[in-house]
């Protein structure tokens, strides 16, 4: 009985040791892994930004503007929360003569068909939507994943209030074409690029719409 009480705490110990290697192995690794993925984000953040917004000088975050539902913006954050959006850091875009450009607004869908969906959306300070920019996205293949190739082009250079889409061919310029077979994701942008605006909006009132 001894023998065999040993023998098991011998195994128990051992056990032991190499979990608590192990542990010490994987927190290293997020040590040494945590600041270069950090850093591989803000830099999709920065290239993200210059894909709406190409001519611009710089970037700085709004900080003086925070999104929440405890905010005089509640209403506007449960409307967004309604159609599965929430939005992430907001960019000031800067001209070369020092004058605000536009804003950079990072939106989220929770509504995509794969998961979450994440852009950047560039719009102007005169409310004219610049274009839209891909973060994260984890669609069917051929389907919802041609956003890139379908939904992105469509978005350029739009003095729009909101915009709408359609499966039957735009005719207007406040509609775009939706992916086939992929109405979901096409939805999930919609109420995203909506949402961009309606925070810009909020921001900076475009005369006529405050």
């Amino acid at each position: 009985m001894n023998k065999d009480y040993v023998a098991a705490a011998k195994d128990a110990l051992v056990l032991i040791i190499i979990t608590l290697i192990a542990g010490l192995c994987l927190g290293g690794v997020y040590e040494l892994t945590k600041e270069p993925i950090a850093h591989q984000k803000e830099l999709a953040v920065t290239e993200s930004c210059k894909a709406v917004f190409p001519d611009e000088d710089g970037f700085t975050p709004v900080t003086n503007f925070v999104l929440s539902e405890t905010t005089v913006s509640e209403g506007l954050a449960l409307q967004l929360k309604q159609n599965g959006v929430t939005v992430g850091n907001i960019y000031t875009a800067m001209a070369a003569d020092g004058t605000v450009a536009g804003y950079a607004i990072e939106m989220t869908s929770a509504e995509g068909y794969g998961g979450d969906i994440r852009i950047m959306c560039g719009i102007t300070s005169e409310g004219v939507l610049r274009g839209i920019s891909i973060l994260e996205i984890g669609e069917t293949a051929g389907l919802g994943m041609r956003a890139e190739s379908v939904i992105v082009p469509q978005i350029h250079n739009l003095a729009v209030s909101e915009i709408t889409f359609t499966k039957t061919g735009k005719t207007s310029t406040d509609e775009i074409d939706a992916i086939s077979g992929a109405t979901i994701t096409t939805r999930a942008f919609v109420n995203m690029i909506n949402g961009a605006l309606e925070v810009c909006n909020e921001i900076n009132p475009v005369k006529g719409d405050a």
